[in-house]
């Protein structure tokens, strides 16, 4: 009888690793045999569709063969054993073997991935994050900052060793030197070998004959530490900065972690950001506006002379070239958007003028 693995799946033809991964996930999760409510059925059904909907090689048999799949493929869409899991390398009693990529997918149901070979993952700190509110020019400029943090840092002492000097290590009795543990664990599939780092040794499998007296023979001690940084010029608000290794540190040669500023900017009394271009209000009396004006515009680095042509309009927006926020290709402006402010009061020689300039039709 032909199966459909995309519909038992629950998912199209098109569907990419991700959205099959996900659909596996979902119904593993709800027809497990050691859940509550569990279809052993369904999950074998579920099992067999993504053994072969999840490798490329199978897949492809899969598409084009249809029905004839499982002849083509001799057998290769199910090779035995429980629901297509091939048990070819697993020995009863803790033995080596791989449930390739079903590691990460049945983690959570036995609290760690399937782990024969015992691979240790890479030790690495805590990432952190801080953040800092700037003003409105040094987020446009840029500029060094330094700022002090209190964190996990390494031992100054031992320098992460957690030894005192001049003292030797010797073999952890925990691991008996191999940096891990390993547990049997039981399921419905049988016994399990899961591996996980010494947390005596933090995986080195060595521990200090002589503890470091300032850390106590951790290699981390929690203090207030300088750290200084660039700004790079142009950054927004609520734009982040990544120091990498700059996190919490790991004793005995594990990875710090990263540190994420989160960038506030303060906000200006005249200025707004458009992009690169700086936006300004110019307020301008009619007569400015009819017979124009120069005067000294203070920019965010200096003054600058500015003239303003006769006949300008209301919302009549005028360009300051190269004075807005630096960026790698060029320098945006300042763009200054024109209000003419109108009398609300006029004086008796005021109107009689104006009585002229409307004699004249203007």
């Amino acid at each position: 009888m032909t199966k459909d693995y995309y519909n038992i799946l629950g998912v199209s033809k098109s569907a990419t690793k991700d959205d099959i991964k996900k659909a596996f996930h979902k119904m593993a999760h709800q027809y497990h045999p050691d859940k509550k409510g569990g279809d052993e059925k369904k999950f074998k059904e579920a099992n067999e569709a993504y053994q072969v909907l999840s490798d490329d090689k199978k897949r492809a048999q899969y598409d084009q063969f249809g029905s004839g799949f499982e002849n083509f493929a001799g057998g290769q869409g199910q090779q035995g054993g429980f629901g297509g899991f091939d048990f070819s390398g697993f020995q009863q009693g803790g033995a080596d073997f791989d449930f390739g990529n079903l590691n990460d997918i049945f983690g959570d149901f036995f609290g760690g991935g399937f782990g024969g070979g015992g691979r240790q993952q890479d030790r690495r700190g805590r990432d952190i994050s801080t953040e800092i509110t700037l003003s409105f020019t040094e987020a446009v400029f840029g500029g060094e900052r330094a700022m002090l943090l209190t964190k996990t840092s390494l031992c100054y002492t031992c320098k992460g060793s957690g030894s005192k000097h001049g003292t030797k290590t010797k073999k952890c009795d925990s691991c008996n030197g191999q940096g891990k543990i390993h547990e049997i664990k039981r399921s419905f599939l049988g016994n399990f070998t899961q591996v996980r780092v010494c947390d005596v040794c933090m995986g080195v499998g060595t521990v200090p004959e002589e503890k470091c007296g300032e850390c106590r023979g951790v290699g981390v001690v929690k203090r207030q530490e300088e750290i200084k940084f660039v700004i790079p010029a142009g950054i927004r608000d609520g734009e982040m900065i990544r120091l990498t290794g700059h996190g919490e540190a790991v004793a005995k040669g594990g990875i710090a972690g990263d540190l994420y500023i989160k960038i506030n900017v303060g906000k200006h009394i005249v200025f707004k950001r458009e992009g690169n271009d700086l936006m300004m209000d110019l307020n301008l009396k009619l007569t400015e506006a009819m017979l124009g004006k120069s005067f000294e515009l203070e920019t965010l680095d200096g003054k600058v002379d500015v003239t303003i042509p006769e006949g300008t309009v209301h919302g009549e927006v005028l360009r300051v070239r190269g004075k807005g926020v630096p960026s790698k290709s060029k320098r945006g402006d300042i763009l200054m958007k024109v209000n003419i402010i109108f009398p609300r009061k006029l004086s008796r020689k005021a109107r009689e003028a104006i009585e002229k300039l409307k004699e004249e039709g203007m």
